[in-house]
């Protein structure tokens, strides 16, 4: 399969990786197993996602990953934490190995914004799926989708969340992403697939024509349409 260097949008790199993991046989039934979990990291994940799991015909869901920042600098990561699912297993909270993180965590602003950020994930959990968890994961193959991987941190943290939950198989799927990042994906997933890994990476929205920011509306009404599918 011939990928474009360059994807008209969200929606179009959705339909090549979903071809591409419906070659890899993610989208054979199998008559003990549940069909693959196709979770999108919203909002930018939604759109690529929805062709993903069409592709397989997949269950379609969220997977809430909030990042922890450092107090007064929020853009400065420390961790993540993701939400737990229908199968009882808690959020997971990732803490990076690093000095700033570790000065966080023992004076107790670590654990207060971690607080806060769980607090965001219920709110969007009743905005996306009127309060309930994401569906279990335990035992079935689950693809975690981005529209890209920059320096990975937030995937990371999604497929280590998705380990956790007891998922069978992880997979990290992206439609471009910079070696790097998708390096620091290799010790949370059986399978990291790209389409496209540049030598040069500046953005991921570089590789778009059109990476206009996905609204709640739209990455709404995609899993309202996704959740019309017949899958379990």
């Amino acid at each position: 399969m011939t990928v474009p260097p360059c994807f008209a949008d969200r929606r179009e790199a959705g339909i090549y990786l979903g071809r591409r993991l419906a070659e890899l046989d993610f989208g054979k039934p199998r008559d003990d197993v549940a069909p693959a979990l196709v979770l999108a990291l919203p909002r930018g994940g939604v759109p690529v996602a929805f062709e993903v799991a069409r592709a397989l015909n997949a269950r379609l869901d969220v997977l809430l990953v909030r990042k922890i920042g450092a107090a007064g600098y929020p853009e400065l990561a420390l961790g993540a934490v993701v939400e737990g699912d229908a199968g009882g297993k808690g959020p997971h909270t990732v803490v990076n190995d690093d000095p700033w993180a570790q000065r966080a965590v023992e004076s107790g602003s670590f654990d207060a914004e971690r607080g806060r950020q769980l607090n965001e994930i219920t709110r969007r959990q009743q905005r996306y799926r009127g309060g309930k968890p994401v569906p279990a994961m335990a035992g079935r193959t689950v693809i975690v989708v981005d529209d890209g991987v920059a320096t990975g941190a937030t995937m990371r943290a999604a497929l280590e969340g998705v380990r956790m939950a007891g998922a069978a198989q992880v997979v990290a799927a992206v439609p471009v992403g910079a070696q790097d990042g998708l390096a620091s994906l290799q010790p949370a997933a059986d399978q990291v697939i790209c389409l496209n890994t540049p030598p040069s990476f500046g953005a991921v929205g570089a590789f778009y024509l059109d990476f206009t920011q996905t609204s709640d509306d739209e990455a709404l009404a995609l899993l309202r349409e996704a959740a019309s599918w017949q899958v379990r």
